[in-house]
């Protein structure tokens, strides 16, 4: 199925895979399809809702400039996937696996009580003393380390179509990252206001160039907390694997399947050499393989990418939310929620009405994210939960 529909009513054309794009999502997709450096045209993938300054589900190409809010304030947040060698499990073994995760990995804004070693955390181009934030973060980031994070993060055991037994982990580079968010984004709002910048402050899309000392000093901080949330889920998912090994005996785990959803890239597209955000977006080169999570309760998807350049080479990062979250607390029905977890024999943690903010109906449908790019990506497996942990 080709993109859905062209928008040409601004500076450069909106190209969107959705057919119900919310008013605030556009407006905000239209304010970057009029930046005087945007590149060709803006791309909303079909899992796009409203985000901060940029739509979450969006991409889009700059020349010679970084938006640090087209990013976001989770950088490098993305998906694990690891193929285990196991066909079954019963429930009593995966109750038993489930409660040592939650042991050995600090859930929601829960930190380790002793720092990780320091082996683990990325190596830097330039030393880390010079990098801003970071080298005022990097202690704290060694509690962080192996953490889940809260909000849409999640560790899930699948069934995959393949016949295996699959391994989830979604998480990004927790208080690192956002706090290099922050200092960025608050600096290149007060340099576009000493340059006297025409892009309206309330557009909430400073940017910096990417020549500039600022700017520099953005892409290699960016670039370690995306190796850092990196690092992150791989030793999440060490821990789960050796957890598997404890309770199950002789488990073999095919390489981890890494990808992130938030961040900036030098990469060409259209003969230029472009600065490519993607903010809750999933790079998709022909033939590189990708996770398109669903939510809490639906089937996650291991794809192939087919190189589309109107998306930039990208497809969408999951299923994307329907409601916010004070909404869906407010509207879902708790024991509905329940029941249609219950029903699929789902181990899962929705005990209250304060858990409903990550329930299944707070989002778009799966199977249709999917249906809306199928000229992004092709289907590998489809992978069904069975365990659910939520921070």
């Amino acid at each position: 199925m080709p993109v859905k529909k062209v928008i040409t009513s601004e500076k450069q054309p909106i190209k969107v895979w959705l057919d119900n794009l919310e008013a605030g999502a556009l407006e905000q997709a239209k304010n970057l399809a009029n930046l005087p450096f945007i590149h060709r045209h803006v791309a909303l993938m079909p899992d796009t809702h409203l985000g901060y300054g940029m739509p979450i589900g969006g991409v889009i190409a700059t020349t010679e400039m970084v938006i640090p809010n087209a990013v976001g304030v989770d950088i490098g947040c993305g998906m694990g996937a690891v193929q285990t060698s196991l066909s079954e499990i019963s429930s009593d073994k995966l109750k038993q696996a489930l409660a040592l995760i939650r042991q050995k990995i600090p859930l929601g804004f829960k930190h380790h009580r002793q720092p990780q070693d320091k082996k683990l955390m990325p190596k830097s181009p330039v030393p880390v003393s010079d990098l801003p934030v970071i080298s005022e973060e990097f202690r704290n980031a060694l509690y962080q380390l192996g953490t889940l994070g809260g909000g849409n993060h999640f560790i899930e055991i699948q069934r995959g179509s393949d016949g295996h037994i699959w391994l989830m982990v979604h998480s990004g580079s927790r208080n690192l990252g956002f706090k290099v968010a922050n200092y960025f984004n608050r600096l290149a709002a007060q340099l576009n206001r000493e340059q006297k910048s025409k892009v309206p402050a309330n557009w909430q899309l400073a940017y910096l160039p990417v020549d500039s000392p600022a700017g520099r000093n953005y892409l290699l901080a960016m670039q370690y907390c995306v190796d850092f949330a990196y690092a992150n889920r791989d030793l999440m998912l060490t821990r789960i694997k050796e957890t598997l090994q404890e309770v199950l005996g002789p488990v073999t785990f095919a390489p981890m399947i890494n990808i992130a959803h938030n961040y900036a890239a030098l990469e060409e597209h259209y003969g230029q050499k472009v600065i490519v955000h993607r903010k809750g977006a999933t790079r998709a080169l022909a033939g590189e393989i990708g996770i398109i999570p669903g939510s809490q309760g639906t089937p996650s998807y291991l794809v192939r990418g087919l190189g589309n350049p109107e998306s930039f080479r990208s497809c969408s990062h999951g299923a994307g939310r329907k409601m916010g979250r004070k909404q869906a607390q407010r509207q879902l029905s708790l024991e509905e929620e329940k029941r249609r977890l219950d029903r699929q024999g789902i181990i899962h943690a929705v005990r209250s009405k304060g858990d409903l903010d990550e329930a299944a109906g707070a989002y778009k449908e799966i199977d249709q994210v999917i249906e809306n790019q199928l000229d992004l990506v092709e289907v590998l497996v489809e992978m069904h939960p069975m365990a659910v942990i939520k921070g």
